[in-house]
């Protein structure tokens, strides 16, 4: 059988590493957070519940380093992060999965309950 997904596999493609920078636990909620507008460190924390302050500037980092997004600093204690070009055209991407975790998300958690269930039985 021949493979169809082609070179997406091999560990240099570029497609490869764009999957892995956006499977990330953190990174699609931060590019969806700065897809509104541009935010400021502590209000992006806020707004992503459950992720600490490190965690959040290894990611926005990393985005950084990648060109989905970009740090401006006004004054020492005034950063702000905001989306490139490149980095908005993951928005309407990002919006369909969003969709789609809505409308099947609590078949994903039924699932996973009756998993565990199973395993615990």
């Amino acid at each position: 059988m021949q493979n169809v997904a082609g070179p997406s596999f091999l560990s240099d493609c570029p497609t490869r590493l764009t999957v892995e920078i956006l499977a990330d636990k953190w990174s699609v909620l931060v590019l969806f957070g700065l897809g509104q507008r541009p935010r400021r460190h502590g209000e992006l924390a806020a707004l992503i519940g459950g992720v600490s302050r490190k965690v959040l500037t290894q990611t926005l980092r990393r985005l950084q380093e990648y060109g989905l997004v970009e740090r401006r600093a006004e004054a020492p204690r005034r950063v702000e992060y905001s989306l490139t070009d490149l980095g908005r055209t993951l928005i309407e991407p990002i919006e369909v999965l969003t969709a789609w975790a809505r409308d099947h998300g609590e078949a994903i958690a039924d699932f996973q309950e009756a998993s565990a269930a199973a395993e615990n039985d």
